[in-house]
């Protein structure tokens, strides 16, 4: 083994590993330190100057070979456009818009020398009318839709994209993927098993229509209803008693948002301080799944349940609540100002509590049958 090497003799070594010559067989070769080949390697490997030619690095091949792919993309998109840059503007985006989805849009303006923000703007604007653009987009929709369905819902972009191929359809599986986003289609997952668990855990509904408990703070039915009034939107949170019916929480706000409902459940249980096992069902909309409220009922140790899907009847005595509410107090009066719309509710929730007879109840109010329920548990006592 040679113990020193001149910077010449290094450089000699570095070039024949850009030539091709792989590291192991110079150490084999030469005796040289794996480590040290490396270290040259760092260190050498730019470009010199050879009678005014620029020797060919790792670098520079890599850059080499990026601008042969795009240059062979600009020459097919020009053979397929049948135009040249020299073509009037709306005959080059049209051209362009037939093959979008198939090539780079950078790779596609350059080719007919079209702007970007141009062509991104004819795009978008195509997509409302019934252009080339929109039609294959629908066409493909539709494809891709039948191979996800044909899949058992399994394949995603990637194996999609290839089967389209095979069928003569040329996009990109990007375009495929923008595609499946956009019609909600998500391919089966390695956990599947897992979120299969999660999700029947986490959307499971306890009481199946059984309207009936045995004592207060047992369970809480909920939900948010929608009124508007004098141009402004208002949403409505009502947190309901199964066993009296009655309105242990309620609030008003301008958004149907995570806060609204994880207010109205931390007056009601500041006010009612359940001490047992409580179950709160609601249906399945986004304000109740979100992480930030199901995080915090789990840490009160409150058991959700929620409806099924598209099943309002398995909330409705929550729905039940809203329609009296609506029907005889909300669209009977004409409201002056936001303070007397917010005033009428909570007016009406102390009439509903104290003074309005439930059919359920034995028409007995909600504020009557808990006195009743206490009254028996002291005569039990």
């Amino acid at each position: 083994m040679k113990n020193k090497y001149d910077t010449t003799q290094k450089q000699d070594l570095v070039d024949r590993y850009l030539t091709g010559q792989s590291v192991s067989s110079i150490v084999i070769e030469t005796g040289i330190p794996r480590s040290s080949m490396y270290s040259w390697i760092k260190k050498y490997n730019h470009a010199h100057d050879y009678g005014g030619q620029t020797a060919l690095t790792a670098y520079n091949f890599r850059l080499l070979t990026n601008k042969v792919a795009r240059l062979k993309g600009i020459i097919e998109i020009i053979n397929k456009a049948q135009c040249t840059s020299n073509a009037p503007l709306q005959q080059k985006l049209t051209a362009l818009e037939s093959l979008y989805g198939q090539y780079n849009v950078h790779m596609l303006c350059e080719a007919l020398d079209v702007a970007r923000g141009t062509f991104y703007n004819h795009v978008l604007r195509n997509k409302r009318t019934n252009t080339y653009y929109s039609k294959r987009r629908d066409e493909l929709r539709i494809k891709v839709q039948e191979i996800y369905d044909d899949s058992n819902q399994i394949f995603g972009a990637a194996k999609i994209n290839a089967i389209l191929k095979c069928n003569g359809y040329a996009v990109s599986e990007k375009f495929v993927l923008e595609l499946m986003r956009d019609m909600g289609l998500v391919s089966i997952r390695q956990n599947a098993k897992d979120l299969f668990i999660k999700e029947r855990k986490k959307y499971k509904n306890y009481l199946n229509q059984e309207f009936h408990t045995t004592k207060p703070n047992d369970v809480w039915v909920s939900d948010i209803t929608y009124f508007r009034y004098n141009d402004k939107s208002y949403y409505i949170c009502v947190i309901i008693d199964l066993f009296s019916r009655r309105v242990v929480g309620h609030k008003i706000s301008h958004t149907d948002s995570t806060q609204l409902a994880k207010s109205t459940f931390t007056l009601a249980y500041k006010n009612r301080k359940p001490d047992g096992t409580l179950i709160f069902h609601t249906d399945r909309g986004k304000t109740y799944r979100a992480k930030a409220f199901c995080d915090y009922l789990e840490i009160l140790h409150v058991t959700q349940s929620f409806s099924r899907a598209y099943v309002p009847y398995d909330n409705s005595v929550a729905e039940a609540f809203f329609a009296s509410m609506k029907r005889e107090e909300l669209y009977r009066t004409k409201f002056r100002s936001e303070r007397e719309f917010r005033n009428a509710v909570d007016k009406y929730i102390v009439f509903y509590n104290t003074k309005r007879p439930h059919r359920h109840l034995k028409y007995r109010t909600p504020e009557q049958a808990e006195a009743d329920y206490i009254g028996q548990q002291k005569v039990c006592g």
